[in-house]
């Protein structure tokens, strides 16, 4: 398209990403992205620094985000929010919860591992992050293949880390809607992150869950993603209209941690800079809304 394509769903060094910051707009940039934004886990402490790149590159504009994992209906589903104020106290707040339960929930993986025989300890370099809160499961894998010769992170996660494997945590996850009243509360756009699953004949799932979550006041459902051929973007895009919600798109690239890259995702990926208009629309409505 002649608009040319963005990344909406990105992840740095803030979170479970091998990028910092400023590396990863510094890569958008280069492959020519029209926009890019930081969605960490849980988080928004590398946003300054990601912004502040971006003010050296203006023809790359860099969008603001988070990432919320949420529990419904018995799975984990995510909700990205898309320019939030990341000085936002209300956001702040309830990031701040979910810091403090994936530590609760790292400390017990922790402990899960050395009564397996795979001791790990805080001091190992994989864990040198600024906020043990935002440590994750990859972090844990990383450790795992420096230390015990697991040949990949997927391998880590298949033998121990993995939903039902013997490391696993379940976490305590906020609802949908909670993460939509803190995205709005931020000034954001809300957006259900890659809502089906590839393999999974999901048309019933989806709409029941656009018709729950735009209710919760859901403004987008991504549509394109790196695991979604040609057929997962025409369902999620014909449901999305039919509920009145935008479509954003990305990667959900981590840098080192995943095999996709950098806006084009196993290879296939391209995200028309044209859904940008419409998730702009949404943001003022939120904020016309506050």
């Amino acid at each position: 398209m002649s608009d040319g394509y963005i990344d909406l769903h990105t992840h740095s060094t803030a979170s479970d990403g091998t990028d910092t910051p400023s590396r990863l707009f510094e890569l958008a940039a280069a492959a020519g992205l029209k926009a890019v934004a930081l969605t960490d886990h849980d988080t928004v402490s590398g946003v300054p620094e990601f912004l502040a790149a971006g003010q050296r590159h203006p023809e790359t504009e860099a969008v603001p985000g988070v990432e919320i994992s949420c529990s419904y209906s018995n799975r984990e589903i995510h909700m990205i929010g898309l320019f939030v104020e990341p000085d936002s106290a209300a956001l702040g707040e309830f990031l701040a919860l979910r810091r403090e339960d994936r530590m609760r929930r790292n400390e017990a993986m922790m402990a899960k591992l050395n009564s397996l025989g795979f001791a790990l300890s805080w001091d190992e370099p994989e864990f040198a992050v600024p906020d043990r809160g935002n440590i994750g499961r990859p972090h844990f894998a990383r450790a795992l293949v420096r230390r015990y010769g697991f040949p990949s992170l997927a391998a880590a996660f298949e033998k121990l880390l993995g939903h039902s494997r013997p490391a696993f945590v379940q976490r305590r996850l906020p609802s949908p809607a909670q993460a939509i009243e803190a995205i709005h509360a931020a000034g954001g756009v809300a957006v259900w992150a890659h809502p089906i699953y590839r393999d999974r004949a999901e048309r019933a799932w989806l709409r029941r869950g656009l018709r729950r979550f735009t209710g919760w006041g859901l403004d987008a459902v991504e549509g394109y993603y790196s695991l979604f051929g040609p057929n997962e973007t025409a369902l999620v895009s014909e449901l999305a209209a039919a509920f009145g919600a935008a479509l954003s798109g990305g990667s959900d690239y981590h840098g080192g941690n995943s095999t996709v890259a950098l806006g084009v995702g196993a290879g296939g990926l391209r995200v028309p800079a044209g859904l940008l208009p419409l998730l702009k629309a949404k943001r003022e409505m939120v904020r016309s809304a506050n």
